[in-house]
């Protein structure tokens, strides 16, 4: 990472999109996505999440901050009755090319998280965000709100997340560099990405710390109830410097083994 004092992180939104919209450019043609294997099975979905959904067999179900759709399509094949939404017009675009070419029906809405109200106007049974989503939200409780509204009485919401923990170390994960807690908006520049680390293009994020109580309690205040939460000591996939594969699909940091949480799992009922 580095920081550059001449950004100002109000423009976080339109940053943050732009650099979407270049990792969207490479992740389609990467070995991380492996497209030309999913279009094949349609099924990018992990068992935690799988473990979560269980049968979604003609359920309503949003999908939010969605890439370009691979995860989304994989709810349809599962059977659900999607709409997916990302803000960055690249991914959706590619989205639904994806989805002409398979001949399905997701419905691909392209917009910021925190304007979903404005442009999705049905409810669902269920809300689903996975993989890489807290991070990039400034403000926890505005989402929060956004989400309770779109779920029908209920209705749930399930969030699978990387750990905070993670965000705290350096890119090699040898010492702790930056704060657990949601004290201040990090500045990252970046050459290339987690999915294509050959690509050197640069991006410049701006991303958000934020405590597994900082995100319960975002959803509490929206009466929501918590019904599940779960920790893991592995990542589904292989997206972080220094990693060993000790199952098929399961990844740890070779040096840390088990000793820190890679992902939680949070299911909210309305």
């Amino acid at each position: 990472m580095a920081v550059n004092n001449q950004i100002n992180t109000n423009e976080w939104l339109s940053l943050n999109r732009k650099s979407w919209d270049e990792r969207t450019n490479s992740h389609v043609n990467s070995d991380f996505y492996n497209l030309s294997d999913f279009k094949k099975k349609i099924d990018s979905l992990n068992c935690i999440e799988l473990d979560l959904l269980g049968n979604i067999e003609n359920e309503s179900l949003l999908h939010l901050q969605c890439h370009f759709g691979m995860d989304s399509l994989s709810l349809e094949k599962k059977g659900a009755k999607v709409t997916a939404l990302d803000f960055s017009p690249n991914a959706i675009e590619f989205a639904n090319a994806l989805k002409k070419e398979l001949g399905m029906d997701t419905h691909f809405v392209c917009a910021d998280v925190y304007d979903t109200n404005k442009v999705v106007h049905s409810k669902f049974q269920t809300v689903f965000s996975s993989y890489g989503i807290v991070g990039w939200l400034p403000n926890l409780e505005k989402w929060a709100n956004v989400i309770s509204k779109q779920l029908l009485k209920g209705g749930r919401f399930i969030l699978v997340d990387f750990h905070p923990t993670l965000w705290m170390f350096d890119d090699e994960f040898k010492s702790i560099s930056y704060s657990y807690f949601n004290d201040e908006p990090y500045i990252e520049i970046e050459n290339g990405s987690y999915a294509d680390r050959k690509n050197k293009k640069e991006t410049t994020s701006i991303w958000w710390s934020h405590s597994l109580s900082e995100i319960m309690n975002a959803f509490l205040k929206q009466n929501l109830k918590l019904v599940k939460f779960q920790e893991f000591n592995y990542a589904p996939y292989d997206c972080f410097k220094n990693t060993i594969e000790f199952e098929p699909n399961k990844f740890r940091i070779a040096h840390l083994d088990k000793k820190i949480p890679m992902v939680y799992a949070m299911v909210f009922e309305s």
